[in-house]
């Protein structure tokens, strides 16, 4: 077919056509996302002081992994199998629920793997400590990054166990479960700054709500926020509430995706209520279930502003967060090379779980 005249047709194949539409996608994914990760690699690889180097571009000097030495090691480490018993413990216990889990066929090779891989992680890091006359480069660290954990090991478990029950309760068609959707989802919408602020005002021992019904009861207010039993407990809580709008959102779309007739072959057979739950929603929702808890995992391990603004990562940093910590060591200490090495092992633990979904995703496809 010849051409006419001040025409020109350009004809292209799917995959030349998929090209040109991600291209400006990728141009800024590769721009703001892409390139930041391998410079803050470049910069952990330095000792690179944030104002000197901002007027005096030759001032960074290039140490190749101390940063990495100096935030996770020490001198005279040693390892134990019971230097923390509680966490190693757990590990022990979840390398055995795959083991059995597998055994009795409820998960698969790949899965019991995954699983075992992790738990064999909490088993074997928390195991190194300094010995007689030894200490950690870094003090702040680890136990910054047990504070973090200890925050995902809560908040992820009561966002998943809450947003699935509140779903499960609101998925009907009437107005009013409507109604109640849109006002347990209103709390997503709201930036940090005011959630922050509504919960301190809640915990405040003189005026909040919780002091007035502990008071009305005759117990003794408890200050939360000042307090090193309950401070992380004050955050975990808040985050929860802030947090579940879309849990919720993602647990309704799968419950709505089952089918009734299920449920209606269940009755027949007096499977009902709680058994019906546990046969069949559970079951039919092991997808969204694990797209949520990876989602929660990889959300929660950056939290900043609950831990800046409502304690300031107090009292005595036990609510200090990772986040808040590189944070200050970029931006106080102007130790960005230092920071830049706890950022790419923030990144390492993230993009494990990233991997890890993609994994059970696959698996679940297959």
């Amino acid at each position: 077919m010849g051409r006419t005249s001040g025409q020109f047709r350009l004809k292209l194949n799917e995959r030349q056509a998929a090209l040109v539409l991600l291209t400006p996608f990728l141009a800024v994914y590769g721009v703001f996302l892409v390139y930041p990760f391998f410079k803050g690699f470049w910069i952990s690889l330095h000792d690179w002081n944030l104002l000197a180097v901002a007027f005096n571009p030759d001032a960074k000097e290039f140490v190749g992994l101390r940063n990495y030495q100096r935030v996770m090691w020490g001198r005279d480490i040693e390892w134990g199998a019971f230097a923390q018993p509680f966490i190693q413990l757990f590990g022990l216990a979840v390398i055995g629920l795959a083991i059995f889990l597998r055994r009795v066929g409820r998960v698969s090779k790949v899965t019991a793997i995954a699983i075992g891989l992790a738990a064999a992680l909490l088993f074997v890091l928390p195991g190194f400590h300094p010995g007689e006359g030894g200490r950690w480069y870094d003090r702040r660290f680890w136990p910054t990054v047990g504070n973090t954990l200890v925050f995902v090991g809560l908040t992820v478990p009561g966002v998943a166990i809450t947003a699935l029950i509140l779903a499960a309760a609101l998925n009907r068609e009437t107005r009013a479960m409507g109604l109640l959707r849109t006002i347990f989802f209103v709390s997503q919408v709201l930036s940090v700054t005011v959630v922050t602020l509504i919960w301190q005002i809640m915990f405040s021992p003189r005026q909040g709500l919780i002091a007035n019904i502990t008071d009305l009861f005759g117990g003794s207010p408890i200050i939360w926020l000042t307090d090193e039993r309950f401070a992380m407990a004050a955050i975990v809580i808040t985050t929860v509430w802030w947090s579940l709008g879309i849990a919720m959102i993602l647990f309704l779309a799968g419950l709505q995706d089952i089918s009734r007739d299920l449920y209606e072959a269940a009755a027949l057979d007096n499977a009902s209520g709680v058994k019906a739950f546990w046969f069949i929603t559970l079951p039919n929702l092991k997808r969204t279930i694990t797209l949520v808890v990876v989602l929660q995992i990889i959300l929660h391990f950056q939290v900043f502003g609950q831990s800046h603004l409502m304690t300031n990562g107090g009292p005595d940093d036990t609510t200090q967060v990772l986040v808040r910590y590189i944070y200050q060591s970029a931006f106080r200490d102007s130790e960005l090379g230092r920071a830049s090495a706890m950022a790419v092992f923030l990144f390492v633990i993230m993009g494990a779980f990233s991997v890890l979904q993609f994994v059970l995703g696959r698996e679940e496809d297959a």
